[in-house]
């Protein structure tokens, strides 16, 4: 854990090298372990104001061992940020694959995919880079298309890939303007030819669903803003059902291949998004920061609740520690029925509840609330105190987030592809089930930290409960990464900086229980031995 930026996934990485090396194989399997890296951060990382290569998605990874032998691995995904796909602040990028794929195709292979000059397209907003950067994206290009290879897929589901990235990218570019009166709304005339190479790349085997006509116009019964809302819809659910597939592809090479009686033991390492304030703050900020409060309670509990409790029971002579207990933070955020989260979905439920009803909720119901402040004068938004620090956050899009519904003729686009990628990742029930929200559990129990984080991050992944056995029937081991600098530097340590981290995170208590602790603790049977 740590701050976006801190060095979590690189650290990730060496831990996984330093693992595969103290097997002291040399085996294809742990090879592979190593090599879909590439492959993770093309599709799951993009350069933000805090990190020029930040992971956008949570991921817990197992590694199963039969002696000293990884006999296989699992990797589980939460909470993709799609909405990046779509919108990107000043300073920002989209997903590293976008660029990669204009710096690596091949003049022809372009024309293949219909993509045109990079700076035509509104999903990426013009940011290429230097000749420099360009020819650093070839390479990542390249090393992309040899973990596709590697992790098994058939040269036609590259194809399709490629082609479906493209068309993303077309879609962005189709806009809307009010139509006649038997057709309220119609894509701009100036437009049509990107809504042919979205169709195209897409391979949709019908357009009726949308009522597309011999005139070429949407017949969409809802304004223009609508249209651009299932526009972008679209977008985020192709790129989410593409990244999917690659981490069930993935699982599928990395399955191990033992027979079921043989007991084999595990490492899990759990790498997540780290704690973000950004200029703008929208509801995946909040998502993230959550997530990292929960992980600060998580390490709480171990680190000083249970260990000092272990010192009590024994009898041993020891003045307790004090730490910075983020509980009533996460009530406010999950308490149930008038939790922020709890509150969120109850507006959710309302087609006519908007943004400023659910932040007018907010004000009346945290009034008083030393962890929630009301933003003053005419902003839309609303301040939390977190383990971490104050941070704004904007109200705007928060209920349509919350929501992530498709419009019905948008899944008959889906169900009626013909591009087996489209119809085939996400079972047609998912549909018509209502996601597991975030105040859809109680707090209260030693467990519910995790237990609320985990059944909305990954409700597609995971048995949540089998994770929260497991995680609790380890043994944890916390990273803690520590940021040197704010202007992703090497070499410079901002002393200011780290001793803010230090702080927030509990550090220094925790030097201070280490120091005057037991900090190793063998069982009776191991002191006798040794």
């Amino acid at each position: 854990s740590g701050e976006s930026g801190a060095g979590k996934t690189e650290s990730t990485k060496l831990l996984l090298q330093h693992i595969m090396n103290l097997c002291k194989g040399n085996s294809q399997l742990e090879q592979q372990i190593l090599q879909v890296n590439p492959l993770l951060e093309a599709f799951g990382n993009a350069q933000t104001v805090m990190n020029d290569n930040s992971s956008r998605f949570g991921k817990y990874i197992q590694l199963r061992f039969q002696k000293n032998t990884v006999r296989g691995a699992k990797l589980s995904e939460y909470l993709l940020e799609k909405s990046r796909v779509v919108q990107q602040d000043p300073g920002e990028r989209n997903f590293h694959i976008f660029y990669y794929m204009f710096a690596g195709l091949s003049s022809e292979e372009k024309e293949i995919y219909g993509l045109l000059d990079p700076s035509l397209y509104r999903y990426i907003s013009g940011r290429f880079g230097t000749q420099d950067v360009a020819q650093h994206w070839k390479c990542k290009y390249q090393e992309v298309c040899n973990a596709l290879d590697m992790v098994g897929f058939q040269e036609q589901e590259q194809v399709d890939m490629r082609a479906i990235l493209a068309g993303v990218l077309s879609l962005g570019n189709v806009t809307f303007e009010p139509g006649e009166s038997n057709c309220p709304v119609k894509v701009c005339e100036a437009s049509k030819g990107w809504l042919k190479a979205a169709a195209v790349s897409h391979k949709k085997s019908s357009q009726k669903p949308y009522g597309y006509d011999a005139s070429s116009h949407w017949q969409l019964s809802c304004c223009c803003s609508l249209c651009a809302d299932a526009r972008d819809s679209i977008a985020k659910m192709v790129y989410g059902r593409v990244f999917g597939w690659i981490v069930s592809k993935i699982n599928e090479l990395l399955a191990e291949n033992v027979d079921p009686e043989v007991e084999l033991r595990e490492i899990g390492i759990l790498d997540i998004f780290g704690f973000e304030n950004f200029a703008v703050n929208r509801f995946e900020q909040l998502c993230i920061n959550l997530a990292n409060e929960q992980l600060q309670h998580f390490f709480n509990h171990h680190i000083f609740q249970l260990e000092q409790a272990a010192y009590k029971e024994e009898g041993l002579p020891w003045e307790t520690i004090t730490f910075r207990n983020n509980e009533p933070i996460l009530n406010l955020l999950l308490a149930k029925p008038l939790g922020l989260l709890s509150l969120l979905d109850e507006q959710s439920a309302f087609p006519q509840a908007t943004d400023k009803t659910f932040l007018d909720k907010l004000n009346s119901s945290f009034k008083g609330n030393v962890h929630f402040q009301p933003v003053r004068g005419r902003v839309l938004g609303f301040s939390i105190i977190h383990y971490a620090g104050k941070v704004q956050y904007a109200a705007k899009g928060f209920l349509e987030k919350n929501r992530d519904t498709l419009p019905a003729n948008v899944r008959g686009l889906f169900i009626s592809s013909v591009t087996p990628l489209l119809h085939r990742q996400v079972p047609l029930h998912i549909y018509h089930e209502p996601r597991p929200t975030l105040a859809s559990v109680k707090c209260g129990d030693e467990a519910y930290m995790l237990r609320v984080l985990l059944i909305f991050l990954c409700p597609r992944q995971h048995s949540l409960m089998v994770l929260m056995e497991r995680m609790y029937s380890a043994n944890p081991h916390f990273v803690r990464c520590i940021k040197p600098n704010t202007q992703k530097e090497p070499g410079v340590v901002d002393s200011q900086v780290v001793l803010l981290q230090l702080q927030y995170n509990g550090l220094l208590e925790t030097i201070r229980i280490r120091r005057d602790g037991f900090s190793w603790r063998p069982s009776f049977e191991e002191f006798a031995e040794r």
